[in-house]
C-alpha cells in the first residue's frame, strides 16, 4: 500500500502530526494526550517533526518509539538532509527497522533560525531525492514520503523548475506526497492537475492547520512567508473579539476545506496539530467517519 500505516476500506488517510517535547513533563503530557484524545479516532497514522538543522533528532526518535510501543499507532519519522551524514540516516534506520518502524518523511530541512544557509556535507545529503534514494536504496521496503507545495516551494519561486524537483523526488522512490499547509482548496487541486501534468501518480496528502488565535495566525506568517491568508478567512477573524471566536472561526474554516477535499476524493488529510487536541477533534467530528469502524 502506497500510504503509510492502516486504511480504512472506504475511507481517506486521516493522520495527526506532533513535535517532540524538550522536557520529561512535556513528553509525559504528549504521550497522554495522544492516548487519551487521539488513539480513540482510529488513525492511518500519526507522525514525528525534526526541528530545524536536525536538532530534535533524539526527542524525535524517542518520541516516536514511545508511541509506537505504548499505543500501537502506525508512525511516521521525519527525517533531513540538514543536520545529518550518510552513517548517521543508516543508523537511524536500523533503529527503526529493528523496532518494527517502516514509515519515514523525506525532507531537505531548514537550517536553525538566524543560521546561514547550510552547505551539503561531502558525506551527506544535497536535496530530499538523495535522501529518499539512500533509504531504498538500504531497504526498499521503508515507505517514504516526500513533501509538497501548493502555494508554491519558498526556495524555488520558478513553478516549472519546482514541479521537476518534485518529479525528481518521486522518481528516486518516493510513495507519496504530503502537502505543506494551506487555506485555498483551490491551490491544492491545482497542486494536484500540476503532479499529473508532471507525471507524478503517487497519492497526494492534503496538509491542514486549523487558526486557533491571532498569534497563531501570526506565527504560520512568519514561519511561511509565502503562505496565503484567503480575504473571507482574515475578514472573518478580523471581527472576532476573543481568541475562543478565533479558534472557532479556523474550526469552521479548515472543516470546510476538509469536506470539499474528501468530496474530491482526496487521498488522504493530515493535521498539523501543534500538539493540541480541541480543535483537530472538532474538525474530526465533522468528517463523518465511524469511529467504531476498526482498521
Amino acid at each position: 500500500m502506497p500510504l503509510p500505516g492502516k486504511q480504512r476500506e472506504h475511507h481517506p488517510s486521516i493522520s495527526f502530526e506532533f513535535f517532540p517535547p524538550k522536557t520529561e513533563k512535556g513528553f509525559t503530557k504528549l504521550k497522554e494526550r495522544i492516548k487519551n484524545d487521539f488513539v480513540p479516532l482510529k488513525p492511518s497514522y500519526v507522525s514525528i517533526t525534526y526541528g530545524a538543522g536536525g536538532g530534535t533528532r533524539d526527542l524525535t526518535k524517542q518520541t516516536l518509539l514511545a508511541i509506537k510501543k505504548e499505543t500501537g499507532l502506525p508512525v511516521v519519522s521525519h527525517l533531513t538532509c540538514v543536520g545529518n551524514v550518510r552513517d548517521e540516516i543508516r543508523t537511524i534506520l536500523e533503529d527503526y527497522r529493528s523496532a518494527g518502524i517502516h514509515n519515514v518523511l523525506a525532507l531537505r530541512g531548514d537550517p536553525p533560525k538566524g543560521s546561514p544557509p547550510v552547505l551539503p556535507n561531502p558525506d551527506g545529503f544535497a536535496y530530499a531525492a538523495d535522501l529518499v534514494r539512500f533509504i531504498k536504496e538500504y531497504d526498499s521496503s521503508f515507505n517514504v514520503g516526500v513533501a509538497g507545495f501548493p502555494e508554491g516551494h519558498p526556495a524555488t519561486p520558478n513553478r516549472l523548475v519546482e514541479m521537476d524537483h518534485l518529479k525528481e523526488k518521486v522518481d528516486a522512490g518516493a510513495d507519496y506526497i504530503c502537502t505543506q499547509l494551506f487555506f485555498d482548496n483551490n491551490d491544492f487541486f491545482d497542486f494536484k492537475e500540476r503532479c499529473l501534468l508532471s507525471g507524478i501518480t503517487v497519492p497526494v496528502i492534503a496538509g491542514i492547520m486549523p487558526v486557533v488565535s491571532r498569534n497563531n495566525l501570526q506565527r504560520m506568517a512568519e514561519l511561511s512567508p509565502g503562505t496565503r491568508f484567503p480575504a473571507g478567512l482574515l475578514k472573518s477573524v478580523s471581527r472576532a473579539r476573543s481568541d475562543e471566536q478565533v479558534e472557532q472561526i479556523g474550526i469552521h474554516w479548515a472543516a470546510q476545506q476538509v469536506m470539499e477535499l474528501l468530496a474530491a476524493d482526496t487521498a488522504g488529510v493530515h493535521f498539523y496539530t501543534l500538539n493540541q487536541s480541541r480543535a483537530t477533534r472538532e474538525i474530526y467530528r465533522s468528517l463523518g467517519i465511524d469511529d467504531s469502524e476498526q482498521l
